[in-house]
């Protein structure tokens, strides 16, 4: 069997940035063994597999080690494929997933992630964090991921990960998100996974589910602009909206193939 397959690199403005995913069109769900064997042999944070159902674009995110409950950027990856590469003319698409409907809005070579709000609450920091971490957070909040707020960007950029002791921490599908009040932005993240074959996500789109509602409150403003900084970084557009929230990005297709199985 032969199969189409994209690699977009997400949350940015030209190919070697942002966080890149592959994004797999089916007509009909693989087994889930066979989709994260493909997953796993691509190598990327995230392959999106998606279906169209009628009006519907029913999508499902897998990383290396397992099938996620939400991903931003693979889903702004799919987007851009289905508008730029498959000739799907509206600017709106709607996403069935595990998380819910997913709306996608395409404006001016942008897109614009309608996704679920995870407010953040109070949380006290696991004994196991404190090896794992060369600076330790001042304020620690829970949603779906431990959220560690630092000082400063410039901790953000210095902040270094003891690998051996952050694996022997078991999140299950969460993360740590690592963030403080930006220099030249409205607030900075970086993304770890303890126990992923992947440590730092690129650019996580579902961390700032959790991170526009804090920071929005904390600023006091709705529409905020913000900069991952991994290695290949990439900058998001935000706006909260209450129980959802709006991310918006650019997303530029770097390769098209196939998958011979």
């Amino acid at each position: 069997m032969k199969y189409e397959i994209f690699q977009v690199d997400a949350f940015s403005d030209k190919i070697f940035g942002g966080n890149p995913a592959c994004v797999v069109p089916l007509k009909e769900w693989l087994s889930d063994n066979i989709m994260q064997s493909i997953a796993r042999e691509n190598a990327v944070a995230e392959t999106a597999f998606f279906i169209y159902k009628g009006e519907e674009i029913h999508l499902r995110w897998f990383t290396p080690d397992i099938e996620i409950d939400l991903c931003g950027h693979a889903t702004l990856a799919t987007a851009c494929v289905i508008r730029s590469m498959l000739a799907y003319s509206s600017d709106e698409l709607i996403f069935n997933t595990i998380s819910g409907e997913l709306k996608v809005k395409h404006k001016d070579d942008y897109y614009f992630l309608d996704f679920p709000s995870r407010n953040p609450k109070k949380a006290s920091l696991p004994e196991a964090f404190k090896a794992a971490l060369n600076f330790q957070p001042q304020e620690v909040l829970k949603a779906r991921d431990y959220m560690l707020v630092y000082e400063s960007e410039q901790q953000i950029r210095d902040l270094t990960i003891n690998r051996q002791a952050f694996d022997q921490i078991n999140l299950g599908v969460g993360g740590v998100i690592t963030t403080a009040k930006g220099d030249k932005v409205d607030f900075v993240s970086r993304y770890f996974t303890p126990q992923a074959t992947i440590l730092e996500d690129q650019v996580t789109g579902s961390s700032h589910c959790t991170l526009i509602p804090y920071w929005s409150k904390r600023l006091a403003k709705s529409k905020l602009i913000a900069l991952q900084l991994s290695k290949r970084g990439g900058k998001l557009f935000c706006e909260n909206n209450g129980d959802r929230v709006i991310i918006g990005g650019q997303a530029k297709v770097f390769l098209k193939g196939t998958i011979y199985i």
